[in-house]
């Protein structure tokens, strides 16, 4: 039953980030959500955006059990966003080795739940619109739940089957990107 509600969960989940991605740039501060809950990080001092790849190296240096997974293409990207108007210009995949496979059997290879994932944005306010997006769309679906860590024009995303302090790891390590 876990499997089927898990496997059930993340296709809602894709199929609403898919069909309904947010646009809107709005000039909120950069956040952090794992339901709905903000908070402030750092802006970025290198003149040129991070992509997803350079993020995750910066990021994994930091955190160790972080493994990268995948790199999304155009080709096999889930949500069809990539390079889209307004959407994430590059993307990764990364499992945790501190989230037991017990937790996630059942989930694909580049899943949420198996670590998180890194999307790269144009703009800031891009990044920010689809972190509001996505804790929009996980706030009633406790199942689906993230942590979320906007940095500039880099969002990192985050298993919920990492702890709150765990998780606190990831954002610490956003916070000296560069």
């Amino acid at each position: 039953m876990k499997k089927t509600l898990s496997t059930t969960a993340v296709t809602l989940l894709l199929a609403g980030l898919a069909a309904c991605s947010s646009n809107s740039g709005s000039g909120a501060s950069d956040q952090q959500s794992t339901t709905g809950k903000a908070g402030a990080s750092a802006t970025p001092t290198a003149s040129k955006p991070l992509d997803a790849s350079n993020a995750f190296t910066q990021i994994s240096g930091k955190v160790a059990s972080a493994k990268l997974s995948g790199t999304v293409t155009a080709a096999n990207d889930p949500n069809h966003l990539l390079g889209r108007p307004g959407q994430y210009t590059s993307k990764i995949t990364f499992d945790d080795t501190r989230i037991p496979a017990s937790e996630v059997s059942g989930t694909d290879k580049g899943d949420i739940e198996r670590g998180g994932a890194i999307e790269a944005f144009a703009t800031a306010a891009d990044a920010r619109s689809r972190a509001k997006y996505i804790a929009a769309v996980t706030k009633s679906m406790s199942a689906l739940a993230e942590y979320d860590y906007v940095h500039g024009t880099v969002l990192v995303r985050v298993s919920h089957y990492l702890t709150p302090a765990q998780a606190a790891a990831y954002k610490a390590a956003i916070g000296k990107l560069s």
